[in-house]
């Protein structure tokens, strides 16, 4: 039984895409046995470890350093910010567990988080591989327990008497319940709680301030008692509205942009029943039949990171200059580690507008061609426009791109007498229209034709 068209939406879906030769290997295997083989390479843990110092542990204020001490400190974290935003694009495109790490994606993005500090960033980034796949609640004690999520939300300044709303807040609307299932009193509550939730500034780690801590008597969602933060991560969790907001999200993650409340409280269903385990949800998900309804498949916006990824798995992409792929990211508004609010990436179809689809078509013959964009004979006035304004910035990035892309190994991969239509239907989600039809059955050679696929909209989808 042949079930590639199943095995490669999973694979997109799970994961950043598959490649030729995974899929012939894989094309014959049951939903379940790959789903099944999906989950065990994903079993390890690769923990990031490129930011190995915490710099902003000084033994001096920061209002005491000189200006060349604090124009070198400015250096070592863009330093540190790099090498981090490298070392997990270089993760992300290269490991087998790439279910991990696309849900790893997925609660970078769900704990929005931005303070500068690559320690701190890379510590929460690493509470979310750890439990990507393990239990939401255990993930979101120890999020809420960061050094970054207690800077980023303002907790360290939450004290009895001077109560600060801001962590309690977006703890309830972005992370757990979701806007307009619970009160202001429940914030003020709720943010009473936590107070004396704290780090110490001299180690980084995570403290409980005993004399700021409000010990009186509060009442949330209902309830009555002198409760602490755990108290009240666990009236939330206990609540299964928390299991609906959570599903909500992965439903349009991993399935459709447009919510199916049936297939929503299904998952939530699991989800709860399992006491918030985040594998037995997946699984569900997985290898129910609606997951790989006609609907739901090559519908989704890849995210700028998904896309280059995607690219570089495909493609067997390395990058000399790492600064690129960070320029890459700017350019297509999502950089790792830096989202916009507390509330992340809206993602979706908020992903493309006219000019990042531009972007998004130029990249591939930007990144495969040896850096050379080519509009012979297909200037537009939007590719005119497009030109005038950033042909000097463009062209400084495209001689600065040196990616090696290892095409013997790519095109090695194509069973022989692979027809280019075929090859279209592989490396495109959707279903192919007459015009992608017309552009691959033109002749060319492979490498041309292979360029041209992946610089179609289509190949913004999966």
């Amino acid at each position: 039984m042949n079930n590639s068209k199943q095995i490669k939406h999973l694979y997109a879906r799970a994961g950043f895409g598959i490649r030729f030769e995974d899929l012939h290997d894989k094309q014959n295997w049951s939903i379940r046995k790959s789903v099944r083989k999906l989950f065990k390479a994903s079993e390890k843990i690769e923990l990031l470890t490129a930011v190995t110092e915490n710099i902003d542990i000084r033994q001096r204020p920061y209002n005491t350093l000189t200006e060349d001490e604090k124009r070198q400190l400015n250096q070592d974290r863009n330093k540190q910010e790099k090498v981090l935003n490298d070392t997990w694009v270089k993760q992300l495109s290269n490991t087998d567990a790439q279910l991990r790490e696309k849900m790893t994606l997925f609660w970078h993005n769900h704990f929005a988080c931005n303070v500068g500090n690559s320690y701190y960033e890379q510590e929460l980034n690493n509470i979310h591989r750890t439990h990507a796949l393990g239990n939401f609640k255990t993930m979101l004690i120890q999020v809420s327990q960061t050094p970054a999520m207690l800077q980023f939300l303002n907790n360290q300044q939450n004290q009895k008497n001077h109560p600060n709303e801001n962590f309690s807040r977006e703890l309830m609307e972005l992370f757990t319940l979701g806007r307009g299932n619970y009160t202001e009193q429940d914030v003020k509550e709720s943010a009473r709680s936590f107070t004396g939730w704290a780090y110490n500034g001299k180690d980084g780690t995570y403290r409980f301030n005993n004399y700021a801590h409000d010990t009186g008597t509060k009442t949330f969602l209902g309830q009555t008692a002198n409760f602490c933060g755990e108290d009240i991560i666990n009236i939330i969790t206990a609540n299964k509205q928390t299991a609906v907001f959570i599903c909500t999200k992965l439903y349009k993650y991993l399935v459709n942009e447009v919510p199916d409340d049936i297939h929503i409280n299904q998952m939530a269903d699991v989800f709860y029943k399992e006491n918030y385990e985040i594998t037995p949800l997946l699984k569900f998900v997985f290898l129910s039949d609606w997951f790989y309804d006609e609907k739901n498949i090559g519908n989704l916006v890849k995210s700028p990171v998904e896309f280059l990824v995607g690219l570089n798995r495909q493609f067997y992409i390395t990058y000399q200059n790492p600064d690129v792929l960070m320029q890459f990211q700017r350019t297509l508004g999502q950089v790792l580690f830096r989202p916009p609010n507390v509330a992340g990436w809206p993602g979706g179809k908020t992903w493309i507008d006219s000019s990042s689809l531009m972007y998004r078509m130029k990249m591939p013959s930007t990144i495969l061609n040896a850096g050379v964009i080519d509009f012979t004979g297909k200037a537009t006035p939007e590719d005119e426009a497009y030109l005038a304004s950033q042909r000097k910035q463009q062209l400084n990035v495209i001689r600065r791109v040196q990616a090696t892309v290892n095409w013997d190994k790519f095109l090695h991969d194509i069973p022989a007498k692979t027809t280019h239509e075929e090859i279209a239907r592989f490396m495109l989600e959707p279903d192919l229209n007459k015009t992608v039809i017309d552009e691959v059955n033109r002749p060319g050679d492979l490498k041309t034709i292979v360029i041209q696929i992946a610089s179609t909209p289509e190949y913004q989808l999966c």
